[in-house]
């Protein structure tokens, strides 16, 4: 490729960095340029859940999922060594609380289904709640449900590192407009990007959708992810413990947090009662790109002939990152499509 940039992505959220990555460790010439900098939307929160769909109903969107899952650790692996940042990604596994006769009845049908979607690199079953030590959420029925293909990572931190290991292979990475662009481009732009969809279309492509989370600090060492409902607790790397998620659609302010958060933090500490002392260092709140087709949105562009975009990411996009920078890759150095049909612009068109 003959330019002095080969790709150049716009957008350095984690779609557009994971994508810039990957073409980047192929050899391609790579330059990010963001109007805000690294991280600065809803890449920069706090929570870093990597859960997967439950293993049922099996379909081309969660057997990507998985792969990408099963894959993150190898990804981020070699964004810390070639850069030297930290992730903080561990495969800690997540533990929900079985509250019903019902909730039993379908944890064990997931058992079963887990067995043959999830290859045997990971299972699903039901525990004792008792055998899952300290960190456990409060269940009724005294049992839990524990995957052990779940992850977390810290969402920031993982965005500077990946900044790092582009920076380690010669890429440039820019605060400013878009412009100048060369090469191949990846359009990585996340609530502003869908807003631009919709407007140019006369409909809605996508909208943001507001989410409010808090830290905690309180060291839980390596304890595994939990989910109660829509209460989702993440122990970090860094001495943290992270709650997360409201999921709002309509909101006065996109980044301010405001009794809803406050509701949750106190759902939280009702679930987990050694939260209740621990202090809240932090409270977090951004817009999420949420595409239509509530998938990712990754392929050709469908407003700049020629060009590509990674957008769409919602609550599952650093689990799906690994996937989607590989499979951006392979399309935009490679020519090679394997893209599911659902993760199409189309489907959100």
């Amino acid at each position: 490729m003959g330019s002095a940039v080969d790709v150049t992505v716009v957008g350095a959220g984690v779609f557009g960095l994971a994508s810039a990555w990957a073409c980047a460790k192929r050899g391609a010439k790579v330059r990010v340029i963001d109007r805000t900098g690294v991280a600065a939307g809803c890449s920069g929160g706090v929570v870093g859940m990597l859960s997967p769909h439950a293993p049922e109903r099996w379909n081309e969107t969660k057997e990507f999922q998985f792969q990408s899952l099963i894959y993150a650790e190898e990804f981020w692996r070699e964004v810390e060594v070639v850069g030297g940042g930290q992730t903080g990604y561990d495969r800690v596994g997540r533990l929900q609380p079985i509250d019903s006769e019902r909730a039993l009845e379908l944890a064990n049908e997931r058992t079963e289904s887990a067995k043959e979607f999830w290859q045997g690199k990971a299972h699903w079953r039901v525990i004792r709640a008792e055998t899952a030590g300290d960190w456990a959420p409060q269940t009724a029925s005294g049992l839990l449900i524990e995957d052990t293909l779940s992850a977390r990572l810290h969402p920031r931190q993982t965005c500077e590192a990946l900044a790092a290991a582009i920076r380690a292979k010669g890429g440039v990475i820019e605060v400013g407009l878009a412009k100048e662009l060369q090469g191949q481009v990846i359009w990585a732009t996340g609530v502003a990007g869908l807003r631009e969809l919709s407007d140019a279309k006369g409909k809605t492509i996508g909208n943001g959708v507001k989410g409010q989370a808090a830290v905690f600090g309180l060291d839980a060492g390596g304890a595994p992810i939990t989910s109660a409902g829509d209460v989702l607790v993440v122990p970090h790397a860094d001495g943290t413990v992270a709650v997360g998620s409201t999921s709002e659609r309509e909101y006065s302010s996109p980044d301010a947090t405001d009794e809803q958060l406050e509701e949750l933090i106190a759902r939280a500490c009702e679930v987990f009662p050694m939260l209740a002392a621990a202090p809240v260092v932090e409270r977090w709140a951004n817009l999420r790109p949420r595409a239509k087709s509530r998938a990712p949105m990754i392929g050709a562009h469908p407003l700049f002939e020629g060009d590509f975009i990674a957008n769409g990411g919602f609550k599952i996009g650093f689990g799906m990152a690994p996937g989607v920078a590989e499979a951006m890759a392979d399309l935009v150095l490679d020519g090679v499509d394997q893209i599911p049909d659902r993760f199409r612009p189309e489907a959100s068109l």
